[in-house]
């Protein structure tokens, strides 16, 4: 396969995922807004989780409901924004229209004009529920016609290894949501505030059903176990890491428990910390620097995987990935939303 074929594959499913985990971070903030009195005042945490705060502050004043919904949702000068990510997405799927199958092709398109519709009218930045609502049943029906209507080959191995890297990402950080929007005081650590916080995070992360059957009481300790290192729930980020791994070696086309390139190095080498781990070794070193050192270990994954597959062979010794969008930004590695993604990804 064509690296440019790879790449585009790769980067149409990472955005796909994206945009839904965008859809994600906005509504866990309404469901957790619920229970303050002064709301307004908890949006602009949630642009702080993104690492995007000066490109916010470039274009908006005031971080209430409306400019971050806009910011996060439509904004097109925001190269992370639902609608961003979406034409993207599809830019990428129709440059290879020809390795992927015609529904893929029509969901993606279907779900960029019904975001573009959606940017147009103003109702939604005061009640966006159903648009985010729809934007996750599309990203999961285009994961069912992936599963579906591809054969399981390297073009099929390819989205999912992107689609899986995006998840374990996004996923760490609607645990740092909690952290950074509703860090609690003592006072409330266990209160029926506490409870309706961690049960609509975990809502967000359609988490809260399985959650229930597997542990009944909402604990913090046993919801971010669930999220970090359950090894049967699907956007867990052990989970995301186990199937990821597996299609890497697909691709190589090498035995597991071994490594034929950088990549697969990382990966491996992640994966083992989270079957090997502990819920309490997180809270001994705190969860937001432990979820802070693992966007940085997938941010490495992922330059690993532009360099070992993506790269041209003149820039192999480059230390940062190019792309056809090569501008860098002095954010720390950690702090960045997009992780490898965002300005540095091709999205055509």
């Amino acid at each position: 396969m064509l690296s440019r074929v790879a790449e585009c594959l790769y980067w149409m499913a990472r955005y796909v995922e994206r945009a839904e985990n965008v859809a994600r971070f906005v509504d866990v903030n309404q469901q957790l807004t619920i229970a303050f009195e002064d709301s307004e005042h908890q949006w602009d945490p949630l642009v702080s989780v993104t690492g995007d705060q000066e490109v916010f502050k470039k274009k908006y004043d005031v971080a209430d409901r409306r400019n971050v919904v806009q910011f996060l949702a439509f904004d097109l000068d925001y190269s992370n924004s639902i609608l961003s990510c979406v034409r993207s997405a599809r830019e990428n799927a129709r440059t290879i229209r020809e390795n992927i199958s015609t529904p893929i092709w029509e969901e993606i398109n279907k779900l960029y004009l019904e975001v573009k519709a959606a940017a147009g009218d103003p109702r939604l930045l005061d009640s966006p529920y159903e648009f985010l609502a729809n934007v996750r049943r599309a990203s999961q029906s285009l994961v069912g016609q992936t599963e579906t209507t591809m054969s399981h080959g390297e073009a099929w191995h390819f989205m999912r290894l992107g689609r899986l890297v995006e998840r374990a990402d996004k996923t760490s950080r609607i645990l740092d949501v909690k952290y950074f929007i509703l860090l609690p005081s003592p006072d409330d650590v266990g209160s029926p505030l506490d409870v309706v916080q961690w049960s609509a995070l975990l809502n967000s992360a359609s988490a809260l059903e399985m959650y229930r059957k597997r542990y009944g009481r909402i604990q913090p300790e046993r919801v971010v176990d669930f999220l970090l290192f359950d090894p049967a729930f699907s956007r867990s980020v052990r989970f995301c890491l186990v199937l990821a791994e597996k299609s890497l070696h697909a691709i190589s086309d090498s035995a597991e428990g071994t490594f034929a390139n950088s990549a697969e190095k990382l990966l491996g080498r992640l994966r083992s910390r989270f079957e090997f781990t502990a819920c309490d070794e997180v809270f001994q070193m705190g969860l937001h620097e432990f979820v802070d050192e693992l966007q940085s270990q997938l941010n490495d994954v992922g330059a690993a995987i532009h360099h070992c597959f993506f790269a041209w062979p003149a820039d192999e010794s480059a230390e940062e990935p190019t792309g056809l969008h090569q501008t860098q930004t002095s954010t720390p590695v950690s702090q960045q939303w997009q992780g490898l993604g965002g300005e540095d990804s091709p999205s055509t």
